[in-house]
């Protein structure tokens, strides 16, 4: 029988998480569903964890961060246990290289160099460093490295971000508006004239220039569309609560009514 000793101390921590993931895919005496999982099939529950980790933190439940970081934490450990079975890496090895990373892109903390520079400074040397990094991976071309499996929006501003360093971009928020004109009139254009594909093209196309918007502007297109989901969910509740007041349902009302309610739920949140 196994030594259970440190599954069960409360007090074990990491060398227990690590010891929990490791008897939990032991292809003898571990979970079924653990063991025949790989890294493509638990990449999705590590972004999902990552996005209940923002959402905590965007409703400040602080109990619940606590749970989530755990949760995501759990998913560094699977991926080390699995890149550990396969002989890719271990979990020491993924501290060492995260550490060492963030040894050497702070020269100012843990260096010689002067911390008597401004935040702009520091951004810039941080990029030049991360250039470094890529050249050293053979990732000679500017947009190389951004990872294919961000959320789409993200990825599109940091695309325009590296764009952006070598000067391709436009000066001002003036032109990037007049491209969303364009763009916008591609699109109606495109949804009269030509097929499904090319609509969704021309859709993208939109979106794009938005997402570029976005960071000219300063604005995190992610937050602000996750903020807006959690605008419209919580004004549509309100309408829902009107209408259940009347001893309706949605499916019994008509947009007419639901658009009045809608107003009416807008009008009190900004206490007009």
């Amino acid at each position: 029988m196994p030594d259970d000793t440190l599954i069960h101390d409360p007090d074990g921590g990491m060398p227990r998480l690590l010891e929990i993931m490791r008897r939990l895919r032991d292809p003898q005496s571990g979970c079924p569903w653990d063991i025949e999982q790989d890294f493509e099939s638990i990449a999705p529950y590590t972004i999902e964890e990552a996005y209940e980790v923002a959402d905590a933190i965007a409703r400040s439940d602080w109990a619940d961060l606590e749970g989530e970081l755990g949760d995501l934490l759990l998913q560094t450990v699977y991926h080390t246990q699995m890149g550990s079975e396969a002989g890719h890496f271990t979990f020491e090895s993924v501290v060492k290289s995260i550490s060492d990373k963030m040894v050497a892109r702070h020269p100012h903390v843990f260096g010689d160099e002067s911390r008597e520079k401004s935040a702009e400074q520091q951004v810039a040397d941080w990029e030049k460093i991360k250039a470094v990094e890529r050249a050293g991976k053979a990732q000679a071309r500017t947009l190389d490295g951004v990872a294919m499996g961000m959320p789409a929006l993200t990825r599109a501003v940091k695309l325009q971000k590296r764009a952006a360093r070598v000067g391709f971009d436009w000066p001002d928020t003036s032109h990037v508006i007049d491209k969303i004109v364009e763009e916008a009139a591609e699109l109606i254009e495109a949804r009269e004239k030509l097929t499904q594909k090319e609509v969704e093209e021309e859709f993208g196309d939109l979106m794009f220039v938005v997402a570029n918007l976005a960071r000219h502007l300063d604005i995190d297109p992610e937050a602000a569309l996750r903020a807006t989901n959690a605008k419209f969910t919580r004004r549509f509740e309100g309408v829902e609560d009107a209408l259940q007041a009347k001893g309706k349902q949605p499916a019994d009302s008509d947009l007419a009514e639901m658009d009045a309610l809608w107003d009416a739920v807008k009008h009190a949140e900004k206490g007009c």
